[in-house]
């Protein structure tokens, strides 16, 4: 065997350790088991015992989390409808009204007339159709509103609630934009000749 320059051999292995000869076992006092035997134990009084079926398996590792159900869309909808009739239906009533408007009052109005209203007479029945589908449009925006917000916090057609937000909010710039059209179209058309 090759041993480098200032290295030593091993030393050599120890003698190897004479046990001796075997102990008999000592015994037990009465009532006692000898020492080293093994016994079952028994579970102290109160333990949980084993299920008759024994342990359920494991459920394993991970697991896919259940996708909850998805809700209905109702509330957007629902929302979004009540939002197209006060932004569309309500503003065709109030045009036709106004246009009535326009063709019954008079062309020459002083505004410094004490009794100004009084020239809404011959038109009473279309203000009246106009002052309808006022407050109608506002409480159709207003549930639409209500209800839109209602459907985004409920996740319950989120994207409809928002749309009928966004037209609730437009709808009344359209109804008054539509009515002031349709009242001047209305004094315009009374001033064109008779074919």
């Amino acid at each position: 065997m090759y041993t480098p320059a200032g290295y030593s051999e091993a030393p050599p292995a120890p003698p190897a350790y004479d046990a001796g000869p075997p102990v008999p076992p000592a015994s037990a006092p009465a009532g006692f088991p000898a020492p080293g035997a093994p016994t079952p134990q028994a579970a102290p009084p109160g333990a949980y015992q084993v299920p008759v079926g024994g342990y359920a398996p494991s459920p394993g590792g991970y697991q896919v989390p259940e996708v909850p159900a998805r809700k209905s869309g109702f509330l957007g909808i629902l929302a979004l409808v009540l939002a197209i009739v006060a932004g569309v239906v309500v503003p065709i009533v109030a045009g036709v009204a106004g246009f009535e408007i326009g063709v019954r009052i008079p062309s020459g109005i002083d505004t410094n007339d004490p009794e100004l209203l009084s020239t809404l007479s011959p038109a009473r029945d279309q203000v009246l159709w106009a002052e309808i589908a006022f407050w109608a449009g506002t409480v159709l925006g207003i549930a639409a509103i209500v209800i839109g917000i209602l459907g985004i916090v409920r996740r319950q057609g989120r994207g409809a609630g928002i749309a009928a937000l966004v037209v609730a909010a437009i709808a009344p710039v359209i109804f008054w934009v539509v009515l002031v059209v349709t009242i001047a179209t209305g004094t315009a058309s009374g001033f064109l000749p008779a074919t």
